[in-house]
């Protein structure tokens, strides 16, 4: 019951004040500025006071609720718009930064000194092979760009394989960790003659052929023998002597290598115009 008379002395408030309010305005509009409905009109705003300014206190909650409705609006279209903004700046920021990269690799491809001025092109690599039974790779030339089964693959660092299988816009090649890829190469040091085969991915290169008396040391470059009917040119980096062993009445030492080349990350290849002696 209380809350019920309370509400209805607030709309006797409200009625009283909207009644006073156009009694008020009634004699502005019809007052001349002085005399005694002047004086009225003056009793009048100031009995109105202290109505006008409850009734302000009352209503100013509300007033700032729905003002503030809108601001908030206003506000959520601005977030949204800056949020756009910094999505776009971060991914121009990832794109340029993945730009200035492959530019820079592009580069390292433009100098083979070991290539001795062969031609070359340079292709991209599209996919990788999903098994460690076929170590390959696809790159995004063919025999439109002039590539042909039996070329060398290189990147700056050295030998990455050679061609395989090739279309008119796409080129296979075997990786020379592939289990069955063969490179012939010399020790730089010695220049002792060996083959190096696959491993798979990830495990070094085995190199064949070398005698128990040939000295090998740990980190000695290994390169591309570039002897007659071989499948490479000569001189191209292949790897660096990981480790070097002889078992005792072994005719050959166990040598293992390290390919120059990280094959995991290939991104940018150049593909050698090159194609080995019949």
């Amino acid at each position: 019951m209380a809350v019920y008379r309370r509400s209805r002395r607030h709309r006797f408030f409200l009625v009283l004040l909207a009644l006073t309010s156009v009694t008020v305005l009634t004699l502005d509009y019809r007052g001349g500025g002085d005399g005694a409905l002047e004086s009225v009109r003056q009793t009048a705003r100031d009995a109105l006071a202290p109505l006008q300014s409850g009734a302000e206190w009352a209503l100013s909650p509300i007033i700032g609720f729905f003002g503030a409705i809108g601001d908030f609006g206003d506000l959520r279209s601005e977030n949204a718009q800056l949020r756009r903004q910094l999505d776009a700046a971060r991914a121009d920021a990832i794109r340029g930064a993945d730009a200035d990269r492959e530019r820079e690799r592009l580069l390292q491809l433009q100098g083979l000194d070991y290539a001795g001025g062969l031609d070359s092109v340079a292709a991209r690599v599209i996919s990788t092979a999903p098994t460690n039974f076929r170590l390959t790779i696809t790159i995004d030339r063919g025999t439109d760009a002039r590539v042909d089964v039996g070329m060398p693959v290189v990147t700056a660092a050295g030998l990455v394989g050679r061609v395989t299988e090739v279309s008119k816009a796409r080129s296979t090649v075997l990786l020379i960790t592939d289990p069955q890829s063969n490179v012939g190469v010399r020790l730089a040091n010695s220049g002792e003659p060996g083959v190096v085969r696959g491993g798979g991915t990830r495990n070094p290169l085995a190199l064949d052929l070398i005698g128990t008396e040939v000295p090998v040391e740990v980190g000695e470059p290994v390169v591309t023998s570039g002897l007659e009917r071989g499948l490479y040119p000569a001189q191209v980096p292949v790897g660096r002597v990981r480790s070097t062993s002889a078992a005792p009445g072994a005719l050959q030492k166990e040598v293992l290598v390290d390919p120059s080349v990280d094959l995991i990350r290939l991104e940018f290849v150049r593909v050698l115009l090159w194609t080995p002696s019949p």
